[in-house]
């Protein structure tokens, strides 16, 4: 009995490949199914010949501490790593997350600050590079996802909206008008008839690697931290922005595809310097 289950647990290239495409099946959003796919292989090649087990689990959890990984990139990896033993219904190897005392600020070395967002965007156009210019802006201004990127089509930009499926849910991606003419000029321009507007020479649609890639080396010839420049951070600044203006979260969450409003609270955390400015903005103190 015990070696049938021992065998049972043994995990697979082929587990790994069913869960990938369980993973599609539930229309789970790309870039969650590459983190989900890749923590799910690091595991497998750190387990080598050993069975799956909760011993086994809280051993690589364990040795995740040991390299000074961050509570919250060790529990986005059990995450992945749960979701796998749930689909192959190994429910007795599901770990327990770390516990992690909820933050109250932003660090404030991974803020992209207003200031920082224009100095790159600037930089992308003095280097005549059009197409990230308004890349930065297309982000930045309707708070998408990297993996969205690819529904801002010139269809869409004729008919004012992107439709996004998602979970089976539909949202409605907006933008501004100045925003949708700079587009459509550039498409024109490019002669680019329909498709995406962000694309590869070859007329495919750019990808989650292409773009991060293309930030860190704009960030470099910016002169802003190229730790605070990837496609979240911009999503991160347009969530900031769009509260300040409007103080509406439950809107916020509606604009950013959030399911639940804690998701949200987590993207206005500001900065200490910021709470402090606040505190003393309140003139209680004679």
């Amino acid at each position: 009995m015990g070696e049938i289950e021992l065998e049972r647990y043994v995990l697979t290239r082929e587990n790994i490949a069913a869960y990938e495409q369980n993973l599609r099946q539930e229309e789970k959003a790309a870039g969650t199914i590459e983190k989900y796919l890749r923590e799910a292989r690091a595991f497998a090649c750190w387990l080598g010949e050993r069975p799956v087990s909760r011993e086994t689990v809280a051993a690589w959890k364990a040795h995740r501490k040991s390299e000074g990984a961050a509570p919250a990139t060790i529990n986005g990896g059990l995450a992945a790593l749960n979701g796998l033993f749930r689909f192959l219904g190994w429910e007795g190897c599901r770990a327990k997350f770390v516990k992690v005392q909820r933050r109250v600020f932003q660090d404030p070395s991974r803020e992209l600050t207003k200031t920082e967002y224009a100095r790159l965007t600037a930089a992308a156009q003095e280097q005549g590079r059009e197409r990230l210019a308004l890349l930065l802006e297309t982000i930045c201004a309707t708070g998408i996802r990297v993996s969205e990127v690819a529904y801002i089509t010139v269809e869409a930009l004729q008919m004012g909206k992107a439709e996004v499926a998602l979970k089976g849910k539909i949202r409605t991606i907006l933008w501004p008008a100045k925003l949708g003419r700079k587009l459509l000029k550039y498409a024109r321009k490019q002669k680019i008839a329909s498709g995406a507007i962000f694309r590869t020479r070859s007329g495919k649609a750019l990808s989650r690697g292409q773009i991060w890639g293309m930030l860190k080396r704009l960030s470099k010839v910016a002169g802003v931290d190229p730790s605070k420049v990837f496609p979240h951070n911009l999503r991160h600044l347009f969530a900031t922005t769009f509260y300040q203006a409007s103080k509406d979260i439950v809107k916020l969450a509606d604009v950013l595809g959030h399911t639940h409003i804690e998701t949200t609270r987590i993207y206005l955390m500001t900065s200490g310097r910021e709470h402090q400015r606040q505190l003393e903005a309140l003139g209680l103190v004679n």
